[in-house]
């Protein structure tokens, strides 16, 4: 069975940002944050009163980011606004990945505009104007129009998260969401990567697609939001 061990994915955005995705983010010594417009996501070091200071100092006022985990000591600062729990799941590498059913397109920062307009309609808010700089996408589309997309966010040494997976809600039922994960998929085994992703805990219809694909849950992680106060 595939593993994601504990020592990397409890706290998956530090080592990210650490190591494969130095080149996106904002440091402080103990905290550290993906830039505004790449995505909204920020880590510590360790929960400190001082490492949360450090990223206050790394946010604008009024901006929310998402940290792992929840047992975050109090700061006037900042302020509490959400919290998300999610599955990390991973597929298992006996899984055989299925070849494609449509014509899959790569993606780069030039069709930028249309990924955050289609990921709009899905999960507003996460995906941002340079998001696509975190790894490779791949869409499909209907004429001119993207109306499925899936590509890559957090990378860990031998591990590459599948995010960003959505399709138009006009074109849903097709299968199209199942073949970019084939796409993703192959993609990581060629390049000797473990496939591993994070899905809502409330997204049942998610969950079972994943599921029926051979993907396998791990643990539950919690989310939590994080505001600058003005």
């Amino acid at each position: 069975m595939t593993d994601l061990p504990k020592s990397l994915f409890s706290n998956p955005v530090w080592h990210a940002l650490q190591t494969m995705h130095r080149g996106l983010a904002a440091f402080a010594e103990d905290a550290c944050r993906y830039r505004a417009d790449i995505a909204p996501f920020a880590a510590l070091a360790a929960p400190s009163v001082v490492a949360l200071q450090q990223m206050h100092s790394l946010l604008s006022p009024g901006e929310s980011v998402w940290l792992f985990g929840e047992d975050y000591p109090h700061i006037p600062e900042l302020s509490v606004t959400g919290t998300l729990e999610c599955f990390q799941m991973v597929l298992a590498e006996e899984v055989t990945p299925v070849d494609p059913k449509m014509e899959i397109v790569q993606l780069s920062d030039a069709n930028a505009g249309e990924m955050v307009a289609l990921t709009a309609l899905t999960f507003p808010g996460f995906f941002r104007n340079r998001t696509c700089e975190m790894g490779s996408y791949h869409g499909v589309r209907f004429g001119s129009e993207l109306i499925a997309m899936g590509g890559e966010r957090l990378m860990l040494d031998g591990y590459a998260e599948i995010s960003g997976v959505c399709t138009h809600p006009s074109h849903r039922g097709q299968g199209l969401a199942t073949s970019l994960i084939w796409q993703l998929v192959r993609n990581h085994r060629r390049s000797g990567l473990v496939s591993w992703l994070h899905v809502s805990c409330a997204n049942d219809q998610a969950i079972e697609l994943y599921l029926r694909m051979g993907f396998k849950v791990i643990r539950k992680v919690t989310l939590t939001q994080t505001r600058r106060n003005e």
